[in-house]
């Protein structure tokens, strides 16, 4: 009958084509996370090389695109997040335009080959490669729209037509946008990523931006109880069956409570190694309680929007934040010192290339100073820093 070619070989019910399509948009966001992002940008996790070339040909039937351009644009974003020369950031190009112009954003950058040559390296140089996927970019897609024409007839177009919006919408706007403008954040990262809620089902675990920042090179994104990353469940599935190997997750801070404890060499090396805890750690126990109890006396005159100017590394505030910042502080002695003792402590990590004498030295002095102080919630915390310990994973390579 051939009205029964109509809805392909498969001949599924109106839910049958749903499912279908949710399906292969999942097994493409799947791609995308757990292959070119997790393994192959980020050396996070080695999957299996029967799932890398499973992998590696879908987004090649789906997209057209290549393991070498998608990495090397995506380190690039990294290496020059939020500055001009970052491929896809919101806050260079703004959000209205990597939203709808994500897409052409990505393939722009593909075309510099110097983004290839430097942030490329490492990635498939096989035959496959060179003279099917590099050579015949569009003739994976054009077999996709046959075989999905096949499988599913009619509406089979439609299913094409979700497959081939699912990384432009998810991928280039929605995390690429989005994740850097919208949601919240668990670490104050050099950068405005953010996490994004509840997209969890549809990009990945990718909605957990933020962490990822924070943490690059962790195969897992989530962080918090409440969190849920499905392509780690998608890792411990694929781990279960000997199909791929974690290689780093993010550190979780080891203290031991530890009054009157020399700060040592193995001190600094778990505060820098922790460094996202500790100034999460930092605001919660001394920023935002020292911002309350000046909230609770100042009446009106400290108001609770300055409580985000407080929390924000002063690069990522605007001029206009920044002179709010700076007439909040010149008014309130104790949040400018605890201001300034964040700074200082942040100090450390970004003077990675002094000395590892200078920087125990910057350390203890910053300890010792916090614990005279007189700001109670300071002097806590610089007691807590003393007891900052490395986990075996910690003290990996990272």
């Amino acid at each position: 009958m051939p009205a029964d070619y109509l809805y392909g070989l498969l001949g599924l019910s109106f839910w049958g084509y749903v499912l279908a399509a949710f399906i292969m948009v999942q097994v493409t966001m799947m791609a995308v996370t757990l292959y070119l992002h997790r393994d192959a940008a980020h050396r996070a996790l080695d999957l299996h090389p029967v799932l890398r070339h499973f992998f590696r040909l879908w987004i090649w039937m789906t997209s057209g695109m290549l393991t070498r351009e998608w990495v090397a644009v995506h380190r690039k974003h990294h290496a020059m997040c939020e500055k001009p020369g970052d491929p896809h950031s919101p806050v260079v190009f703004g959000l209205k335009r990597v939203l709808t112009e994500g897409a052409e954003l990505y393939r722009e950058e593909t075309q510099n080959p110097a983004t290839l040559e430097k942030y490329g390296r490492g990635t498939p140089d096989d035959w496959v490669e060179r003279n099917i996927y590099s050579r015949f970019p569009w003739a994976g897609i054009l077999a996709m729209v046959l075989l999905d024409l096949l499988l599913f007839g009619v509406p089979g177009i439609i299913i094409i037509a979700v497959q081939m919006a699912a990384m432009p919408v998810f991928a280039a706007g929605v995390i690429n946008g989005l994740g850097h403008h919208t949601g919240y954040r668990n670490f104050e990262s050099d950068d405005a990523s953010t996490n994004l809620v509840p997209w969890g089902l549809l990009i990945g675990g990718e909605e957990l931006h933020n962490n990822h920042h924070a943490f690059p090179s962790s195969a897992k994104f989530s962080m918090r109880p409440w969190e849920f990353d499905i392509g780690w469940l998608y890792i411990r599935v694929f781990q279960a069956v000997g199909l791929a190997k974690v290689r780093r997750v993010a550190p979780r801070p080891k203290v031991k409570p530890a009054p009157g404890r020399t700060v040592d060499l193995d001190t600094l090396r778990a505060v820098i190694v922790n460094r996202m805890h500790v100034l999460r750690e930092y605001t919660r126990h001394v920023t935002l309680p020292v911002f309350r109890m000046e909230l609770r006396e100042s009446g009106n005159a400290l108001l609770r929007r300055d409580r985000g100017l407080l929390v924000r590394q002063p690069e990522l505030l605007d001029e206009s934040a920044r002179a709010q910042l700076a007439e909040v502080l010149d008014h309130r002695p104790a949040l400018a010192t605890v201001v300034e003792y964040r700074e200082r402590l942040r100090e450390l990590w970004n003077g990675a290339a002094q000395s590892n004498d200078k920087l125990l030295a910057q350390l203890a002095d910053w300890v010792h100073e916090a614990e005279h102080s007189g700001i109670k919630a300071l002097q806590d915390f610089a007691a807590r820093v003393r007891g900052y310990a490395l986990t075996p994973q910690a003290s990996a390579p990272a």
